[in-house]
């Protein structure tokens, strides 16, 4: 399965797709998404991602106990309070996306209702993220996906019947450019909760293209998702955690997304196809195996026996399998010791 987002093809063979999610980590203020933006170039980020909602778009304001936060790192605090720190001003997305162009990454976004979808539509971006609060949201999806642009869902939240009704939404617009990310939404993610091995079965069961992501800390689970079949890697970035900011605990700062982004390539080659031939350094370390020697000088017509002859290093005489097959044969010339055996020498 492969999907292309503006000029990419992520999927098949194609490199990973390493996304920075840009999300609250600006702190609302642009010349610091800006500055983030160039930031994830150098790590080595393809694409930066940035959410497209208001808190008046995503609930209400109310002190009501129902709109109060429980259980997370955002304890006690009300969904309207949250958003309003964490949104991104909508008119500065068109230059964030310039300068995402000038910096050669991809700039997309996650609208997070159908006004948002409008808005992205005026800006002709690529791809449309829907966040795994928002799985649900089938006018949403199905908004978004009558734009036959790429859409990519995440999980975190989802059972396989929201999926698979996500997914028959997505298809029943006449699109099929479909990626869907496993994802953990828990703040940052336990790796005992992330059951990765999902990736691989995303792809089997529901034929798209298949991702991580990622809320754990530090670089492990993508490493771990690339090499389970993972073409798309999204992970929060940050300039420096001490700034803070909702997303900070579970950001990537520049050093720490470069190493990131420098793992999952070295998986990427590591991973190579499935091969039984030796690489051009592993022949030249055949050298190191054992082979058959002379080991004691040997005159024409003596017979090769255990006293002139061993399995030894190198690797340059006989294999070690025929041993028994030369024992009591004659040589048809002398051989000195050190010599590796050959059959030439052999009557």
């Amino acid at each position: 399965m492969i999907i292309k987002i503006g000029d990419r093809k992520v999927g098949n063979t194609e490199p990973c797709f390493i996304v920075a999610e840009i999300s609250c980590n600006h702190l609302q203020k642009k010349d610091y998404a800006l500055k983030l933006i160039e930031e994830a170039k150098a790590a080595g980020a393809d694409a930066v991602k940035f959410q497209t909602y208001t808190p008046d778009t995503i609930t209400i304001k109310s002190d009501n106990e129902h709109f109060r936060i429980k259980g997370t790192l955002w304890e006690g605090r009300t969904l309207y309070d949250l958003y309003a720190e964490a949104y991104t001003p909508w008119d500065w997305f068109p230059d964030l996306k310039d300068r995402a162009k000038e910096e050669g990454l991809t700039f997309f976004s996650s609208p997070f209702d159908e006004s948002a979808v409008d808005f992205l539509e005026k800006l002709d971006i690529p791809a449309y993220k829907i966040a795994s609060f928002e799985i649900t949201h089938i006018p949403l999806i199905k908004k978004a996906a009558a734009t036959k642009k790429p859409i990519i869902l995440s999980t975190g939240l989802a059972s396989l019947t929201d999926i698979e009704l996500a997914i028959a939404t997505i298809k029943g617009e006449a699109n099929n450019q479909i990626a869907v990310l496993k994802c953990t939404s828990a703040y940052p993610a336990p790796y005992s909760e992330m059951n990765l091995r999902t990736i691989t079965n995303i792809e089997e069961t529901f034929g798209v293209v298949s991702g991580l992501s990622d809320h754990s800390m530090g670089i492990a689970a993508p490493v771990a998702a690339v090499a389970l079949g993972a073409k798309i890697i999204e992970k929060h970035f940050i300039m420096d955690r001490k700034y803070g900011g909702p997303d900070a605990e579970f950001s990537l700062e520049p050093t720490e997304f470069k190493d990131m982004v420098k793992a999952v390539r070295n998986a990427e080659e590591s991973l190579g196809e499935v091969s039984y031939t030796l690489g051009k350094k592993a022949r030249e370390h055949r050298f190191f195996m054992r082979s058959i020697f002379v080991v004691k000088d040997i005159k024409k017509g003596e017979k090769l026996s255990p006293e002139n002859m061993k399995v030894i290093r190198p690797g340059n005489g006989l294999a070690p399998v025929h041993y028994t097959d030369v024992i009591g044969k004659r040589t048809k010339k002398d051989v000195k010791r050190g010599t590796p055996l050959d059959w030439e020498m052999i009557e």
